[in-house]
């Protein structure tokens, strides 16, 4: 128990609360609030990092969240199949480098000042499992609701059948605590239902597949539940639906003509962020950059020095070119 009204208040005025952020709890960082050291090395690791979130939600974030917009603003006869796929697919873009990208700058801030804070995300996106999904999307929201929420319950040592009625509550209730509507309660109950068939036999299911269509069940799952999370109305959210299916009223032909409407900066933004929604730039950096770092330092300085300057350009550059810059953070 830390009994340091300085140090408490320090606790407090951090940015990673609940709204800005990850959630950094206080024992997470309570060793570095007495005593923490911070060196032109982390700083630099801080500068870069921030950078990186930064063009996170410049570069394609808002790109993709503009794209998401227009089509979720279309009248459903004109939504179509394809249509309706490559808006859910911009939306799930949007809101990972958006989230993850103020989590990259709230950890850069931290390094600056000296924090060590916990990484948000991990390539959620290459889950094959919901559960999978979890550990790997807002790591520190949902090990909220698992220590304080889950396991209150019982957890899982209360028995099947309270453990899927546990999994489901906990979901459900992390809707209400996204907005008070219909829409968030659906996609918890999506996300909670899947969660329980997975527990109930699934994922042994799920485990002898291929591992593409491992994937695929995932994304699938996981795209229609933010259908929900973005529409603003549950009849709006349960047509878009209904064209992912191919359900809709839409020509495909006239769907697939109206994607070309979009810049080349859309779909480049596109393309980007389902790369880099991959680990690819970890797998570049285990197979050349640590290499390079170890045989050649000067030249690898060098290089990630040129890359942060070009990349804070582009950032630079977006920041002064654009005026949609939505905060979604205040929505959720």
């Amino acid at each position: 128990m830390q009994r340091r009204f300085s140090s408490v208040a320090l606790y407090i005025s951090l940015f990673p609360q609940l709204i800005a952020g990850p959630i950094v709890r206080y024992h997470d960082i309570a060793r570095q609030i007495v005593t923490r050291d911070a060196d032109a090395t982390l700083t630099v690791s801080g500068i870069r990092r921030f950078l990186i979130g930064l063009a996170k939600k410049m570069l394609i974030a808002n790109p993709m969240g503009q794209a998401a917009d227009t089509v979720f603003a279309l009248p459903e006869t004109e939504v179509s199949f394809a249509l309706a796929w490559f808006g859910i697919l911009c939306y799930a873009l949007q809101i990972y480098f958006d989230f993850s990208g103020y989590s990259d700058m709230a950890i850069g801030l931290g390094r600056m000042f000296g924090f060590r804070f916990l990484e948000n995300f991990n390539y959620p996106y290459t889950a094959r499992s919901l559960q999978d999904f979890w550990r790997r999307w807002h790591i520190s929201l949902s090990s909220w609701f698992r220590d304080y929420l889950y396991i209150p319950l019982g957890g899982n040592r209360v028995g099947p059948l309270r453990t899927y009625v546990n999994l489901f509550a906990v979901f459900f209730l992390c809707g209400l605590w996204h907005g008070a509507s219909w829409n968030f309660v659906l996609w918890g109950i999506i996300h909670g239902w899947f969660l329980v068939l997975e527990r109930a036999g699934l994922s042994g299911v799920l485990a002898r597949l291929w591992w593409p269509l491992q994937h695929a069940y995932t994304l699938l799952v996981v795209c229609i539940a933010w259908v929900f999370f973005r529409a603003e109305e549950l009849p709006q959210a349960l047509s878009y639906v209904g064209a992912m299916l191919g359900l809709g009223d839409a020509s495909p032909i006239e769907g697939g003509l109206q994607m070309l409407m979009y810049a080349p900066d859309t779909f480049s933004a596109f393309l980007f962020g389902l790369l880099f929604s991959t680990p690819v730039y970890l797998e570049f950096s285990r197979r050349f950059a640590i290499p390079l770092q170890v045989g050649r330092p000067v030249l690898y300085m060098t290089t990630q020095t040129l890359f942060i300057v070009a990349l804070f350009f582009l950032v630079l550059l977006a920041v002064v070119s654009t005026t949609y810059n939505p905060f979604i953070y205040f929505r959720f």
